[in-house]
């Protein structure tokens, strides 16, 4: 068995925090640590002293994203207490050729990422000519937001290149094992350690991974191709809102798509598919129940019914969606029923509630955009509503917020657990250090 590096990437903004988590990362395995741009950013070279003093037998990576001045940074994370430092591969070739020079001078590695690299495989195959000690395959956190595959990229680099490779980039335990069959040296783990409610637990599953291989069924098929590029990407997406509440995807979006006064008819309600939209005037319910005869299984009608006195929607209605597999109706107007409607549990979500219902005139249209509580809806957007409310999510940028909204999720689980631990929340974000002067 060959033996692979386990880097994990901290970053973070607070030092206190990632020194925490470093520790319980070592403990489950991993080799290097690596100071993260954000974290050097925010505490600059003290922090690579930091770990440094921390971990005095630890590799540590200083991730400096160098671009100019390549002497003079390496040069300066070394002294801080670097063993390796890190800059990007679309610096020029003399701040490349200055970093090398330095890194020999003061016995620091130099890893260089190819991230956003125009042409990755020619840019990779020119460093190593350059003699640099390691290349680093990388794809950015935005870029995987948008759904762009580390492991692609991977296996074009290591056919090329005869040198030690890193990498990058959403890479869990499931990638890491596969990026170790393809030739990795060092795999590089961020999030899915970092922003784990047991880090320790999730580095040992990785450390797993790479030594042995992803086992239990888990894996991917035989020709490579993944359990997730198998599924449609539309199963990808869904899977994913299904697991984060609406704040999530809200913070996701930087608090936009949020439907204004639409609240859920009961609590404990999840809804989560494409929608159907609907536009119709005061009272007159003949388009929303049209509606039900044009979606398809799991999608969600969103309606503009205009009015605060007439219900369009009622108990029968919920259930001949329910009946036809509907996933939900979001109504910025009247429903009427509720007591049945909650005993039928299909997911209703509305602005208000009377008795009396109006007439089916036929009036308004099918899957035109509309504005439903304060926020434009086109047929295919995402609709996601919860018990804090509904957001909607553009189609184009469905999979991206998704994947976003998990990292999210995934931050919120590691906060969770240090307050648990004994910590005020004000203590785990070092909001005092933040706080305007």
């Amino acid at each position: 068995m060959t033996f692979k590096i386990l880097q994990v990437a901290l970053d973070l903004l607070e030092l206190k925090r990632a020194v925490e988590i470093g520790k319980e990362s070592i403990e489950g395995g991993a080799d290097w640590l690596e100071v993260g741009t954000p974290l050097i950013k925010s505490e600059g070279m003290n922090a690579i002293r930091t770990l440094r003093d921390a971990f005095p037998d630890v590799t540590i990576v200083a991730d400096m994203k160098t671009m100019d001045t390549g002497a003079i940074e390496v040069e300066m994370a070394a002294k801080s207490g670097a063993s390796v430092v890190s800059i990007l591969a679309v610096a020029d070739n003399a701040v490349i050729d200055e970093a090398i020079k330095s890194g020999r001078k003061y016995g620091v590695a130099i890893m260089v990422d190819i991230i956003n690299a125009e042409d990755p495989v020619r840019r990779a195959k020119e460093l190593e000519g350059l003699g640099v000690d390691y290349v680093c395959v990388h794809v950015g956190i935005d870029q995987q937001m948008q759904g762009m595959d580390t492991l692609n990229l991977l296996k074009k680099v290591s056919t090329e290149l005869n040198m030690p490779l890193a990498v990058a980039g959403g890479v869990d335990a499931e990638l890491a094992s596969e990026a170790v069959s393809l030739g990795a040296d060092v795999i590089i783990v961020g999030g899915n350690i970092t922003r784990s409610a047991k880090v320790k637990e999730s580095t040992a599953k990785i450390r797993e991974s790479m030594d042995f291989g992803w086992e239990k069924g888990e894996g991917r098929g035989e020709k490579g191709e993944g359990r997730k590029e198998r599924e449609t990407l539309d199963t990808q997406i869904f899977k994913l809102f299904m697991a984060v509440s609406t704040p999530n995807i809200s913070d996701a979006m930087h608090r936009k798509g949020v439907m204004r006064g639409i609240k859920p008819l009961f609590d404990d309600i999840k809804l989560v598919g494409k929608a159907v939209v609907v536009q119709t005037f005061e009272g007159d319910w003949a388009k929303p129940v049209e509606a039900t005869d044009v979606a398809k299984e799991g999608d969600v009608i969103v309606v503009y019914a205009g009015s605060k006195q007439v219900a369009i929607w009622g108990e029968l209605a919920s259930w001949s969606c329910k009946q036809r597999g509907i996933a939900g109706i979001v109504i910025d107007g009247v429903v009427r029923d509720v007591a049945e409607i909650r005993r039928l549990q299909f997911p209703v979500f509305a602005k208000y509630v009377v008795p009396n219902a109006g007439e089916p005139k036929g009036f308004g249209e099918l899957n035109a955009a509309i504005t439903c509580g304060g926020q434009e809806v086109e047929p295919g957007d995402w609709i996601i509503g919860d018990d804090n409310g509904v957001v909607v999510v553009p189609k184009a940028r469905a999979y991206e917020i998704a994947r976003r909204a998990k990292e999210v999720w995934k931050n919120e689980e590691r906060v969770r657990e240090e307050i648990k631990r004994g910590k005020t929340l004000s203590q785990v974000l070092d909001l005092y250090i933040w706080e305007k002067k």
